[in-house]
């Protein structure tokens, strides 16, 4: 059994009509190549070089216009999307979201965690936490997919929880802002997070100016089967899951662990 699934890398901006314009024609080209999931980056319908009020004035309810459009295309496209948006929220901030879209529905949603009050960016002046909860799970093909975004990288204990609830597969939409050893960092630690929960991670950066680029699917062995530098692009890969079986064999490090992760308090 196997899942074609792509990464896909751009540069969003201020302008939501031409990001938009930008995702249909990727995952229009996804579809064409046979592709079943496709993880768009965070942030992928609006960005702006710095977290200020513009993120907080172009958000959206999850029924509003941009999130229904990508919802028009899954269902046309007969594609199942993971998306990252900025979403209305009740005290003049918003929500850093994911939503996991299929069959024109939304699934899943994910509300990031962890923000990246880290290297001279304060994301929580915008931007409410999300408290952990049980993750939800979109299955597509067989496969059940975990969601994380950016930030909660850096975090192991966020993966593993997906792990515990059953995911095969984790998408990472981000907005890997650069800087200083910051490619050297999520290249390092993308491959971690697949290697000691032995699962595909689909980690889908922005690219140039916003983000760093190096999109990946990297397998539970952690070796990049698909992989993009610094360009837009998609990176095209079959998650496999006799190679997810023969991994959890050979490297039974889940079920030899002696310890469990739990959420904390504030």
């Amino acid at each position: 059994m196997s899942l074609t699934t792509a990464v896909v890398q751009f540069a969003p901006n201020e302008d939501k009509a031409a990001n938009l314009k930008t995702i249909e024609e990727l995952l229009r080209e996804a579809a064409g190549r046979g592709v079943r999931l496709a993880v768009l980056p965070e942030y992928a319908v609006f960005t702006a070089p710095a977290m200020d009020d513009r993120f907080v004035d172009s958000a959206e309810p999850l029924d509003g216009p941009t999130v229904s459009r990508v919802r028009a295309l899954t269902a046309e496209l007969g594609i199942s999307v993971i998306a990252g948006v900025n979403e209305t929220a009740q005290d003049g901030r918003i929500h850093n979201t994911l939503l996991g879209i299929q069959d024109g529905e939304i699934k899943t949603v994910y509300r990031k965690v962890h923000l990246y009050d880290a290297f001279g960016y304060k994301e929580s002046d915008r931007v409410i936490a999300a408290d952990p909860a049980q993750p939800q799970l979109l299955e597509v093909d067989g496969f059940k997919v975990g969601m994380q975004t950016c930030y909660d990288l850096r975090f192991p204990e966020v993966s593993r929880v997906l792990m515990d609830s059953g995911a095969d597969v984790i998408a990472l939409p981000a907005e890997w802002v650069p800087g200083p050893l910051k490619e050297y960092h999520w290249n390092t630690l993308v491959r971690a997070r697949a290697i000691e929960n032995t699962v595909y991670v689909l980690a889908a950066d922005q690219s140039a100016p916003t983000g760093s680029g190096n999109s990946a699917v990297v397998d539970p062995m952690g070796i990049a089967v698909a992989a993009l530098g610094e360009a837009p692009g998609l990176g095209i890969a079959d998650v496999e899951r006799a190679r997810l079986d023969h991994v959890r064999k050979v490297n039974p490090a889940l079920s030899l662990r002696r310890y469990h992760v739990a959420p904390t308090g504030d």
